[in-house]
Parts: structure tokens; C-alpha cells; sequence
């Protein structure tokens, strides 16, 4: 879903790094083979994802919701020589794939993939901090990862949440359920002074924050 009119869009993705070739390859088999290919980061999220990564410098990173590991590679780019990203994935049935996408890249043994729910996943990590979280999951769930995951961030980490204009439907008129759900999440994180945060009309949007 992208926010942006399509001439914007258009402009700003013919002045991006150009896709590196193992991730084009990522993105067209997710179009053919995959259910929902637009869950995909895609090209123009990723470089940012990339560049926030390159930024930040991370040495552990945490990614909950995997989909085909297109987001996954963008993230560790960004990580030291001795870095590594734990990367969450709740549906089994995509871990053949994500193996597979992984060893067409250079990061491949720098990513430490998990198939199981989330928080289940989350509580059993050891005590070293995360320096950057990506959340881009079943939404309904986001404030569940996000108050799980804020005392493993580091202070000055980031964590992104993608999605959290949900179509613009959070700034509109609708009151379904998903919708109510962003919205909340959006109100109680622009609450909570343990963190700085922004939003960015990026695809969906994403919520960017930074731990105090």
C-alpha cells in the first residue's frame, strides 16, 4: 500500500541505490509464489530500513514478522563484522523459503531465523540489549510486542513499526476493529515519555522510536 501520490512515489523510487540483484530476485518470487506479496517491504522501504540500519551500526537486531526475509536482508546490512539479527517468523510453512532467500545473500550467517509466536520467542532471549527493532506483524498485536520488547532495547536503540497508517484509514473516518487497534497504538506510543518517536508517510508508514 502506498500513501504518497503515485507521481511522488513514482520520482522518489528513480532516486534511490539501485536493488541489489538477490533482493529483486526476492521480491518477483514473493509476487509469484507468495499469499499477500504486498506484505513485502519492496524496494524503497528497504533502502530505508538499509540506511537506518547503516546508521544505528547495530550489533544485535530483532525483527518480529519475517514474511519472505526481504526486510530481514535490508537490516542486516547494516550490522557490525560481529553482529546478527534474530528474526521471528510465527508461520512455518515459509521457513523452506526463508532459508532459501537467505542463502542468496551475503548476510546469510549473520541471520539467526525463529519459527513460533513472538512473545514466546522474545522471552527466552538472553539479557544483551537490542540496538534495533523492526516490528511488522499481526497488527492487533503491536503494543503486546512493543511493551515486551522496551526493557531489551538499549537506551538510544530504535524500534520501527511499520504499517501505522494503515491505508490512512487512522487519520480518516473508519472505526473497524484494525483500524481502532493502530490507533491506539499510535495514541498510547505519542504518550509515553520513555521514548521520542515520529511518524514517516512511507508505504504504510512507519513509526520510528527512539528509547531515552
Amino acid at each position: 500500500m502506498e500513501i504518497l501520490p503515485t507521481d511522488l512515489q513514482l520520482y522518489i523510487d528513480t532516486h534511490l541505490d539501485a536493488e541489489p540483484d538477490e533482493l529483486k530476485k526476492i521480491n518477483r518470487d514473493t509476487y509469484v509464489k507468495v499469499l499477500r506479496p504486498h506484505m513485502l517491504s519492496g524496494h524503497y522501504q528497504g533502502r530505508l530500513l538499509s540506511m537506518l540500519s547503516k546508521m544505528v551500526s547495530p550489533k544485535r537486531i530483532l525483527e518480529i514478522g519475517t514474511f519472505t526475509g526481504y526486510a530481514t536482508i535490508c537490516l542486516a546490512e547494516g550490522l557490525t563484522d560481529d553482529g546478527f539479527i534474530d528474526t521471528i517468523e510465527v508461520n512455518a510453512e515459509l521457513e523452506e523459503t526463508l532459508r532459501h532467500n537467505f542463502s542468496l545473500t551475503s548476510v546469510e550467517k549473520k541471520i539467526r531465523l525463529h519459527i513460533g509466536p513472538a512473545v514466546d520467542v522474545i522471552a527466552d532471549f538472553e539479557s544483551q540489549p537490542f540496538d534495533l527493532v523492526f516490528i511488522d506483524a499481526d497488527k492487533k498485536n503491536n503494543l503486546l510486542y512493543f511493551a515486551a520488547i522496551l526493557e531489551k532495547v538499549r537506551p538510544g536503540g530504535l524500534i520501527i513499526i511499520d504499517n501505522v497508517l494503515w491505508k490512512g484509514k487512522v487519520y480518516g473516518d473508519a472505526n473497524d476493529t484494525d483500524t481502532k487497534l493502530i490507533r491506539e497504538l499510535n495514541d498510547k506510543i505519542a504518550a509515553d515519555t520513555r521514548v521520542e518517536k515520529v511518524i514517516l508517510p512511507v508505504r504504510d508508514g512507519i513509526l520510528l522510536i527512539r528509547k531515552k
